[in-house]
């Protein structure tokens, strides 16, 4: 954790009034008591308003506490949701962060509404058939997606054929369980859409890509879009096929 994010922390730790040990805190933060000290003399020093000593605890003086947080119970619900999700689902990086944005919001919410967080009953099951190594691939494609780097990877398809690609990421979608990636493939020199979990050997290269148009990712939602006509079925030609 960084030390910004730690001493934030800290302070919202004591925004809730209770008096809090060095050790409460160091359990809470997973550092050194030793540590704790010296944070909380820093925040001291540049002005925080934190009252206590060592070997009896430390508060935030209420004068200088913030108005609460407020949530109507259905935004609360939304977010806690979209947490559950995020930690069934999600990216290793996406996990950690959704999990200590929810702390962050517990630690300023008035104490009737932190009780609603446990009665909130929606849940997300099925993060246990997320591995590991595809939460840290999802990481992997999403920055090499945000970066602009393009990525070589081995590719199997359902029927059992084999592929090497090379493709200018674009961006990442969740289906029913499943992550796909969203390309321009260099191989079919078109837009294609790969399963993650099919995927590899994944590797991200130094060269970086400049959307051009017609290759970017708003050509590709605008070719995956629907072009009804005449209330007939429409077949989206092959920007939504999955690793051909």
């Amino acid at each position: 954790m960084r030390r910004a994010d730690r001493l934030f922390r800290i302070v919202q730790f004591l925004r809730l009034g209770r008096l809090l040990t060095a050790q409460k805190l160091a359990e809470k933060l997973q550092v050194s008591q030793r540590t704790i000290y010296r944070d909380i003399q820093d925040l001291q020093l540049s002005g925080m308003p934190i009252e206590g000593e060592a070997g009896v605890g430390y508060t935030l003086r209420r004068d200088h506490d913030l108005p609460p947080l407020m949530f109507t119970r259905n935004e609360l619900t939304a977010l806690v949701l979209g947490v559950r999700l995020v930690s069934a689902w999600g990216g290793a990086e996406n996990v950690v962060a959704a999990n200590q944005a929810l702390q962050r919001i517990e630690a300023v919410l008035p104490a009737e509404l932190r009780d609603e967080l446990d009665s909130i009953l929606l849940y997300a099951p099925g993060g246990f058939h997320m591995a590991q190594h595809l939460r840290e691939r999802l990481d992997i494609l999403r920055a090499a997606c945000l970066t602009k780097r393009a990525i070589t990877f081995g590719y199997a398809r359902e029927d059992g054929e084999r592929s090497s690609r090379a493709v200018r990421p674009l961006a990442l979608a969740f289906w029913s369980g499943v992550w796909t990636l969203a390309s321009w493939c260099e191989l079919r020199k078109d837009f294609r859409v790969f399963r993650i979990d099919r995927m590899e050997d994944v590797l991200v290269l130094e060269r970086t890509f400049v959307p051009r148009r017609g290759q970017r990712l708003e050509d590709f939602i605008k070719a995956a879009m629907p072009k009804p006509d005449h209330g007939q079925s429409v077949n989206r030609g092959s920007v939504l096929t999955v690793g051909d």
